[in-house]
């Protein structure tokens, strides 16, 4: 193939893998060579290779075989956050087999919205030891009902090895192992046959297709149907030579023939009159390309505008399969998203790749207010002094919300011509002013900026247009659940201890930290009790659970514990009668409780455990261990529970850490290798002071940006001689 630097709508770079390219001679070989070579091992008819980028957290498509571009653009970029199978494999270090639609469906709801086709793909990260430089996949025909067998596996395995080994050779030369740009396309390893003489024969038009979407034959029937001549057809796209097939109601029959083995036919017209020239396309896959039939056909019963309407084909300023897709993968994932950071960064993900934008800002309706919620793109500072203006201003963000129209701007003279005197961040580009208007309420505006001027059809105007709504329908739940989490944080603030006593022989030190990910706030607590007897209780919890209602039932068995201790219980007795408590109470909620009484005299020690991870003792010496109590079921459960009680001693110098398991549980990895963490952290601090010692404990989970779970620490220290 001719290596050419294609239009800005082009399908994607085309060059021999040795010829140079986006990345370095070397590079594109090396990636060319791995994805050609899987393809065959695995029987594959399309493959690719996605490669980390510049940007952080975003994969690029480097290699693409055996699928045209052009029909897949929307999945040239590929953050590692989103749940998708190729970000899921990078982000995991794990293959991904995904043998049929069932279990694709099953697993990547997100990857069938956009790609609703029966085919197989298998994911295989590319590691060479803690380097991660991407994906390598391989399509196939499915297999219903049957896995991706060993061989397969061990196939995939070695083929990303060699080319981890390959890309880590080339990094220790100097080569930068980064694909900033479009990727390379390459035909498909298995060359399409040639039937030239028979199909002359057909008064039939035939186009034989290859795996790009390029016409590799047309027979006589197809030249006298279509006008041009045999030399113009051939090694044009498809959706080039023939631009009626490029209308988005064609594209998604395109998309599915490269994926599925299934036959696809479906009426189409090339004219605008409704009346006249339908045809009847038919599309026949198989492993070098696809075989295209066209004949004359009757006007179908069902024709909406849409379908009868010519396109402008693919490859518009927004591409077409965008936007198609977007619309469904902005709203499932917007699903997910539960607070209005995530919201934004879900649009910021999903929306600005689908238009080709560089420039997002979110503003959100405060009594008569915007207040800027989002920014990315923008000059650092530009939109502050648009933070707070009233709906009084005369700006398009505020008229967009206060009209309730969306606003587009084809160039920035446009947009300066509109409102004289507006600040502008940029002299080159476009804008669109979105309304964020949710059940008839409003909720914000939204704005999205390009970096060149462009137009904006009517079918992109719709398409953002219903966005908006979509994206203002989340940003309002997402107002409703920050509230109850206010609520629940003031609560939790109230019922949680503001200090704990202070003793002579025993130093003790409480941390907290509200979850990050969804609600904030659970229902996990600690207290510090001085009984009647002169003995210290040490009480932890965690109440299952999350917002408002769990942390009144936490307040609840905080109440519960301290009442029964002072009241002069056994450590069994306490539990029992917590646990009772709960039942009574009925909240549909359970807890886990772990409950130490201290004699700070002798250290003499009673613990007693519900369901509650383990505790942590550090003797005097650094020696530190995991306490192996036997426990009984969680509160609430069974009124009959059993609490067996264990005695311990802590001698002077040594340290008992309480905890929740937010401390030491993370999503995708066994609760006992947190346990071991947390332990070697422990015997690994300073003895003293505690404080220092609680705040490195809780450090580096603290860090981490998306908790799913609240943290509790509690540590106790003998401070006084034996």
């Amino acid at each position: 193939m001719q290596c050419r630097a294609a239009r800005a709508h082009a399908d994607c770079v085309t060059a021999r893998p040795d010829s140079g390219g986006p990345a370095s001679d070397a590079t594109a070989g090396v990636l060319a060579r791995a994805t050609v070579g899987a393809v065959k091992d695995l029987g594959g008819f399309a493959g690719g290779v996605y490669l980390r980028s510049d940007s952080e957290g975003l994969l690029r498509m480097a290699v693409l075989a055996g699928l045209p571009g052009g029909l897949f653009r929307p999945w040239w970029r590929m953050h590692v956050n989103r749940p998708y199978p190729v970000a899921e494999s990078y982000r995991s270090g794990q293959s991904v087999h995904l043998h049929d639609g069932e279990a694709s469906m099953r697993r990547f709801p997100q990857l069938m919205a956009g790609l609703p086709f029966t085919f197989a793909s298998l994911y295989e990260p590319v590691t060479a030891g803690p380097e991660r430089f991407g994906v390598l996949l391989v399509m196939r025909p499915a297999t219903p009902g049957v896995p991706v067998g060993t061989e397969d596996r061990d196939r995939l395995r070695r083929a990303a090895d060699r080319l981890a080994w390959d890309l880590a050779a080339l990094a220790a030369r100097g080569e930068r192992i980064s694909w900033n740009t479009d990727p390379i396309c390459l035909p498909s390893p298995m060359p399409p046959g040639d039937a030239r003489e028979a199909l002359d024969h057909l008064a039939q038009a035939v186009l034989s297709v290859d795996r790009q979407g390029r016409i590799g034959f047309a027979n006589t029937a197809a030249q006298e149907l279509l006008g041009p001549g045999e030399p113009l057809l051939l090694g044009r796209l498809l959706w080039e030579a023939l631009p009626w097939l490029g209308h988005p109601a064609y594209e998604d029959h395109l998309r599915g023939v490269f994926l599925s083995g299934e036959p696809v036919r479906f009426a189409a017209r090339r004219t605008a009159d409704p009346e006249q020239d339908w045809l009847s396309v038919g599309l026949f896959p198989g492993p070098g390309g696809v075989t295209v039939t066209i004949g004359a056909a009757e006007k179908p019963a069902y024709a909406p505008g849409s379908v009868a309407s010519p396109g402008s084909g693919l490859g518009s300023p927004a591409d077409r399969a965008s936007a198609l897709y977007r619309p469904v993968a902005l709203a499932i994932a917007l699903t997910e998203a539960v607070t209005a950071r995530q919201v934004s960064a879900v649009v910021t993900d999903e929306l600005l790749p689908a238009f080709g934008g560089r420039q997002l800002a979110i503003y959100l309706l405060d009594e008569r207010h915007l207040y800027l919620a989002w920014e990315t793109g923008f000059p650092s500072g530009f939109l502050d002094r648009f933070d707070g203006v009233s709906l009084d201003a005369r700006l398009p963000g505020v008229e967009t919300l206060t009209s309730g129209r969306p606003m587009f701007f084809e160039s920035m003279q446009h947009l300066a011509e509109a409102y004289p005197g507006i600040p502008l961040d940029a002299d080159v580009g476009a804008r669109a002013f979105l309304p964020l208007i949710a059940s008839g309420r409003p909720v914000g505006s939204c704005i999205l900026g390009f970096d060149a001027p462009r137009g904006f059809s009517p079918e992109e105007r719709t398409v953002l247009t219903a966005l908006a709504g979509l994206i203002a329908q989340a940003l309002e739940r997402a107002r409703r659940y920050d509230n109850e989490a206010a609520l629940a944080r003031g609560l939790q603030a109230a019922l949680l201890p503001h200090r704990l006593p202070v003793l002579a022989n025993v130093a003790t030190v409480a941390r907290y930290l509200p979850g990050t990910d969804g609600m904030d706030v659970g229902g996990d607590w600690y207290d510090v009790i001085i009984t009647g007897a002169g003995l210290l209780a040490l009480v932890i919890g965690d109440v299952q659970g999350h917002g408002v209602s769990a942390a009144a039932t936490m307040g609840q068995l905080r109440s519960a514990v301290r009442a029964f201790a002072l009241s002069g219980n056994t450590p069994e007795e306490v539990m029992r009668g917590t646990n009772q408590l709960l039942i009574d109470l009925d909240p549909g909620q359970f807890a886990s409780c772990c409950y130490v009484l201290l004699d700070p005299e002798t250290g003499r020690a009673l613990a007693v455990r519900a369901g509650h991870p383990q505790p942590l003792l550090r003797h005097a010496d650094g020696r530190t261990e995991v306490l192996d109590l036997p426990g009984g079921v969680v509160l609430g459960i069974d009124a009959g529970g059993d609490y067996p009680v264990t005695e311990l001693r802590l001698e002077p110098g040594a340290v008992l850490a309480l905890y929740t398991d937010g401390l030491v549980e993370t999503p995708g990895t066994d609760i006992d290798a947190g346990v071991e963490r947390l332990r070697a952290a422990l015997a690994a601090a300073r003895p003293s002071p505690l404080t220092e010692m609680a705040d490195r404990l809780v450090g580096e989970a603290g860090s981490t940006a998306d908790r799913p779970d609240d943290i509790a620490l509690l540590l106790a220290s003998r401070t006084g001689t034996a």
